[in-house]
C-alpha cells in the first residue's frame, strides 16, 4: 500500500468531511456491518435534483469512516441522477488502494447507507443486497 494512501484514508478517518448531522434532512439513513461493528448514518439535503448537503456521522474501522468520507465529497453538488449511479468501483477508486475479500463490507457500508436512504426517500428503485 503506497504511503500517500494510507496517509490519505487516515487523514479521512481522523478528520472526516460533512461530520454531523442535518437538523431536516431530506434523507436519512443508517447501517451497520455486525461483522466488525462499523456503524454509519447519513443525512442528505436536496434541492430539486440535486444534493446541496450532505452530513455523515459513525464510527467504526478506518477504511468504513475514510471511505464515507470520501464519499459525503463526491455526492455534494451532485445530481440524483449522477449519485444514483454511483456504484462500488468508485469508492475503490476513491480508496485508491486494493482491499481484501474480508474489508469489502467495510469499504462499501457508506454506498449501502447512501442507496438505502435514497431507496427509503423514493428517490432511487431499491437494489439487491449482494453479498461483498
Amino acid at each position: 500500500m503506497s504511503m500517500d494512501y494510507r496517509e490519505y484514508i487516515l487523514d479521512h478517518y481522523r478528520d472526516p468531511r460533512n461530520y454531523g448531522t442535518l437538523e431536516h434532512p431530506d434523507v436519512h439513513c443508517e447501517d451497520s456491518n455486525p461483522l466488525c461493528g462499523d456503524q454509519l448514518g447519513m443525512d442528505l439535503q436536496i434541492e430539486g435534483d440535486r444534493v446541496t448537503e450532505v452530513r455523515i456521522q459513525g464510527r467504526g474501522c478506518a477504511i468504513s469512516q475514510a471511505s464515507a468520507s470520501m464519499l459525503s465529497e463526491m455526492i455534494e453538488g451532485k445530481t440524483l441522477e449522477e449519485v444514483i449511479a454511483l456504484g462500488k468501483e468508485d469508492v475503490l477508486e476513491a480508496l485508491g488502494i486494493p482491499i481484501s475479500p474480508a474489508r469489502t463490507k467495510c469499504a462499501f457500508l457508506g454506498l449501502r447507507v447512501l442507496h438505502r436512504g435514497l431507496a427509503i426517500a423514493g428517490l432511487e428503485q431499491p437494489q439487491e443486497d449482494e453479498d461483498e
